[in-house]
C-alpha cells in the first residue's frame, strides 16, 4: 500500500529538481546572455548626449518615406528592439520600413539646465534635419513612445511642414486624470502640495534614475516589487522564459537621470498646469497647438496601462480638433 507521504515526498522531490536546474541556468548566465538590442544598428548623428541610430537589414534599405522613433527619457530606448522574436524594430525592418532611433544617452550634471525646448526645438528636430537630408526629403515619419509621444504631439504641432505621418503609443495628452495614481503623484490635483518640484530639482539637480524608478514601483507594489519574483519560481527552470525576465529587468533598472529642468518644466507644464490639452504650452517662444498638426495620427494606446489611462490618451481627439486621428486600443 502507497504511503500517504509518497505525493508530498514526489512533490518535494520535484521542487527540487527544479531549483536545481535553475540555479544551474542562473550559474551559467553571463552579461552577453541578456544583451538588449539584438538588431545590427549604426550611429549616424551624435550631439551632446545624444545618438541617432539607423537600424541595418540585410538588404538594401527601402527607398520610401524613413522612420524615426523618439522614446521617452524614462528608461532606455531599446525597449523596441528587446531580443529578436519581441522587437519592434523588426517586426518594422520586415515590412520595409527605414528605421532610426534616438538615445537620449545619460544626462550628466553638465545638463542640468537643459529644458524641453532643447529635446524638441533642439535635438528633434536636428535629427529630423539630419534624416531629411539624408534621404532628400522634406518630411517623415513620426513614432512617439509614451513621453516620446507626447514630445512627437509638440514636435509636430510646431513643424508640421516636416512629419508626414504621425504614430503614437500609450502617449498622454491629458494629464489630469484623477483616477491614475502616477498623475496624482505629479500633482495633478494639488499641484505643488502634491510634489513641490522646485524642491526636488533645487534639492537634486538632475533627478536620479532611481528616484522614478522607486515611485514606479509603488504605483503597485505588491505586483511589482513582490509577485513578479515569487511567480519567478514558477520559470525557472525553463532558460529561455529565464533570459526574457533578466533582459526586462535589466532594462527596467537601466533608468538615467533626468535633466532638471526639463523635468521640472514636464511636471508642472504638463501633469501639474495640463497645458498641452490647453494649448498653453510654449516652447522656443511659439505656442504648441495641437490643431496645427497636419498629418495623419494614429493613436495606439491599452485598455489596462496604469501609467498612461485611456481617457489620457484618448483625449487627443479632442485636442486635435481634426478628423484625420485614427484611435486603436
Amino acid at each position: 500500500m502507497q504511503s500517504p507521504f509518497q505525493p508530498a515526498f514526489e512533490q518535494t522531490l520535484l521542487m527540487g529538481q527544479k531549483i536545481a536546474r535553475g540555479i544551474a541556468y542562473w550559474q551559467s548566465f553571463r552579461e552577453d546572455d541578456i544583451t538588449i538590442g539584438a538588431t545590427p544598428k549604426e550611429a549616424v548623428y551624435q550631439e551632446d548626449r545624444i545618438t541617432l541610430y539607423r537600424f541595418q537589414v540585410g538588404a538594401e534599405h527601402s527607398s520610401g518615406i524613413p522612420l524615426l522613433i523618439v522614446y521617452a527619457l524614462i528608461n532606455r530606448p531599446l525597449m523596441v528592439d528587446l531580443q529578436e522574436d519581441r522587437s519592434l524594430v523588426a517586426n518594422l525592418l520586415n515590412l520595409g520600413l527605414d528605421v532610426y532611433l534616438i538615445d537620449w544617452g545619460y544626462p550628466t550634471r553638465t545638463d542640468r539646465w537643459l529644458t524641453l525646448d532643447d529635446y524638441i526645438n533642439g535635438y528633434i528636430n536636428n535629427c529630423i534635419d539630419f534624416v531629411c537630408k539624408t534621404h532628400g526629403l522634406s518630411s517623415i515619419n513620426l513614432l512617439g513612445i509614451c513621453q516620446g509621444g507626447t514630445f512627437s504631439l509638440c514636435y509636430s504641432a510646431l513643424y508640421p511642414e516636416k512629419v508626414k505621418n504621425l504614430v503614437v503609443m500609450v502617449t498622454p495628452v491629458n494629464f489630469h486624470m484623477n483616477n491614475s495614481l502616477l498623475n496624482q503623484l505629479g500633482g495633478c490635483t494639488l499641484g505643488a502640495e502634491a510634489l513641490d518640484v522646485d524642491l526636488l530639482v533645487k534639492a537634486q539637480g538632475n533627478i536620479p534614475g532611481d528616484y522614478l524608478n522607486a515611485e514606479f514601483v509603488m504605483l503597485k507594489p505588491w505586483q511589482l516589487g513582490v509577485q513578479k519574483y515569487l511567480n519567478l519560481f514558477d520559470i525557472m527552470d525553463d532558460e529561455e522564459k529565464l533570459l526574457n525576465f533578466f533582459r526586462m529587468e535589466k532594462w527596467i533598472f537601466d533608468s538615467p537621470d533626468q535633466a532638471g529642468e526639463a523635468y521640472r518644466q514636464f511636471l508642472k507644464d504638463f501633469y501639474q498646469g495640463n497645458k498641452l490639452i490647453k494649448g498653453e504650452v510654449m516652447l522656443g517662444g511659439k505656442r504648441v497647438d495641437l490643431s496645427n498638426i497636419t498629418a495623419p495620427i494614429l493613436n495606439l494606446y491599452a485598455e489596462k496601462d496604469h501609467l498612461v489611462p485611456p481617457a489620457s490618451s484618448l483625449a487627443l481627439e479632442q485636442g486635435k480638433r481634426k478628423k484625420n486621428v485614427a484611435m486603436r486600443c
